[in-house]
């Protein structure tokens, strides 16, 4: 319940519980041992770890996976990178963390070998402890455990959300917890899953040892995929020799290999668990990445010139929110086709999200035309920063319309964009700023609408900052929607009779309506496609249909909507 605040905010609540946790339980080992085995110091020989090695037997083996948990939530550490700096994590682990463990570990391994065979089966730490701090650890351990696992659902965010930029993950709500610091995010649907997961864990194995046994499993997996990956970054990118990339690879993949077959052995006690779940989520990923790039590389593939287009138009304006920069989408050459008309003034829009917390607004439009000036077709790529409410505003619309029309205005100057590239884009100002758009549109006759579509709430949009930011709304009350009217100003001795019609017929198209047009894509595997396409194809439209709608297509008015549906053949 206290992850929505934010690492920021909980840490100072919990940084606190951490280092009275870590004092504790190094007092604890240093009393245990000046008090019971001074000696035990030299366990730290790596000589011990070579004779329990010649001397490994098959219940010896299996208890390398139990070793594993020695270090089980250490390793959160460094999957926290987004919410915590590398010097820190480094200072912090180097200078506190390890030494704590060390001396930890010590004090149990001396409390153990005083009392060896005279309690059977017990908890090493909290047996160790001495019984006047009996009642403060108990309540100690809660408190840590409760950070502990917070480390662990932090990073588990912060991977939900590289997944979410590299399309492999479904929509899902991601709240940026600070504008300052990078990466600080809380996502509500994983956040309760994760709830739900690890409540179905401890009810269904009912003890501790089956838990400890997917942990293992959990903890050495994860360190052999860093191992390989950490192998191809230094031959591919930091472009050392493939002798170095093998040898660091041998070197830590045989002892992290030989952990993993220790972990197997205990397959049926609890690792199952594990397994299960990483087919799970890789078959989401896997379903989600491969449909998502096999829409993208239709669109691209089936795209259409401007020329294409035909010359049956109607007033407006119509957005046709599409992923792709050039060319005319694959489902709006498809709704033309079937429905030969289109708007007076075309808008393909496309949003690029950028790894910053706000875009500048004279930074944020990209403007471009589509084929020659008298299709009048524009592109206009909106980039937006992960603190940016791109469509929880009362006028998007009129500042891409703004912006449109200062591109018109700047276009004057440029005669090289009478020939247009496709591709080519422009940089507008912030609409309204002083510059060469002060004359283009000038909004007029504010009113408030009173349609049901005019109400918006900060709670629709899939991504969005903490409520708490300095930058982000404070409020979550609906906003009215403004109807704005655009009108030329008077004429100007500057602006030539080419550029004022063109900018005329921007506003009699705006004051005719507007449209937005979607398209609503559906994957069918193509005939004679093997089981394992289809069955990909098929959890990628399931998960395609009960994930979030993409931020682009929220609050826009159902009245004015229009969602073309088109079958992808893959």
């Amino acid at each position: 319940m206290l992850q929505r605040y934010g690492t920021d905010k909980i840490g100072f609540l919990f940084a606190p519980i951490v280092t009275v946790w870590l004092l504790f339980i190094s007092g604890v080992g240093v009393y245990n041992i000046l008090h019971c085995n001074p000696d035990i110091l030299h366990a730290i020989s790596p000589a011990y770890m070579y004779r329990f090695v010649r001397n490994i037997n098959k219940h010896n083996w299996r208890s390398l996976g139990s070793i594993l948990l020695c270090i089980a939530g250490s390793e959160a550490m460094f999957a926290n990178l987004g919410h915590f700096s590398k010097k820190s994590i480094k200072i912090t682990f180097v200078c506190c963390v390890y030494p704590v463990l060390l001396i930890s570990y010590a004090g149990q391994a001396a409390f153990i070998s005083k009392n060896w065979g005279t309690i059977p089966d017990f908890n090493h730490l909290s047996s160790s402890m001495p019984d006047h701090t009996r009642h403060a650890f108990v309540v100690l351990s809660l408190f840590a455990s409760a950070v502990g696992s917070q480390a662990s659902i932090t990073a588990s965010f912060s991977i939900i959300n590289q997944l979410l930029a590299l399309k492999c993950f479904p929509q899902v709500k991601v709240v940026h917890t600070s504008d300052k610091i990078h990466g600080q995010v809380y996502i509500p649907d994983l956040n309760w899953l994760l709830m739900v997961l690890s409540l179905s864990v401890t009810v269904g194995f009912h003890k501790v040892d089956a838990i400890g046994y997917a942990t293992g499993m959990a903890i050495v997996s994860g360190m052999l995929v860093t191992t390989c990956l950490m192998s191809l970054v230094i031959s591919l990118y930091w472009e050392k020799s493939l002798f170095i990339s093998a040898c660091f690879l041998i070197f830590f993949g045989f002892f992290e290999a030989m952990y993993l077959s220790a972990c197997i052995w205990n397959f049926h006690r609890g690792a199952w668990y594990l397994v299960m779940l990483s087919v799970l989520f890789l078959t989401i990923m896997l379903a989600w990445h491969y449909g998502s790039m096999k829409k993208y590389e239709f669109d691209i593939e089936n795209k259409v010139s401007s020329e294409w287009l035909t010359d049956s138009r109607v007033p407006g304006i119509g957005f046709i929110y599409t992923d792709i920069v050039t060319g005319v989408p694959a489902f709006f050459s498809h709704f033309i086709t079937n429905l030969p008309a289109f708007h007076q003034v075309l808008i393909f829009v496309s949003f690029k999200p950028q790894p910053l917390p706000y875009v500048p607004s004279d930074q944020r439009f990209l403007i471009g035309r589509v084929g020659h000036k008298d299709y009048k077709i524009y592109r206009c790529i909106v980039r937006y920063g992960y603190c940016d409410h791109i469509r929880d505003t009362d006028d998007f619309e009129e500042q891409i319309i703004h912006s449109i029309g200062e591109f018109i205005s700047l276009e004057e100057k440029d005669f090289k964009s009478i020939t247009f590239e496709e591709g080519k884009m422009t940089i507008v100002g912030k609409p309204g700023s002083e510059g060469n758009a002060a004359y283009a549109l000038i909004p007029v006759n504010n009113s408030m609408s009173t349609a049901s579509s005019s109400w918006t709430s900060k709670e629709n949009t899939n991504t969005s900052c903490h409520p708490g930011s300095e930058k982000g709304p404070s409020t979550n009350a609906p906003v009215r929607r403004k109807k704005v009217r655009f009108v030329l100003p008077p004429e100007s001795p500057k602006m030539q009779a080419s550029v004022r019609d063109e900018l005329q017929q921007l506003v009699d198209a705006r004051e005719s309506g507007t449209a937005y047009i979607l398209g609503q894509s559906h994957l069918v595997a193509r005939n004679g496609s093997n089981f394992v396409k289809r069955l990909v194809i098929t959890v990628y439209m399931l998960l395609d249909r009960n994930s979030r709608e993409p931020p682009f297509a929220l609050n826009i008015p159902h009245a004015a909507l229009v969602e073309v549906g088109m079958v992808y053949t893959i």
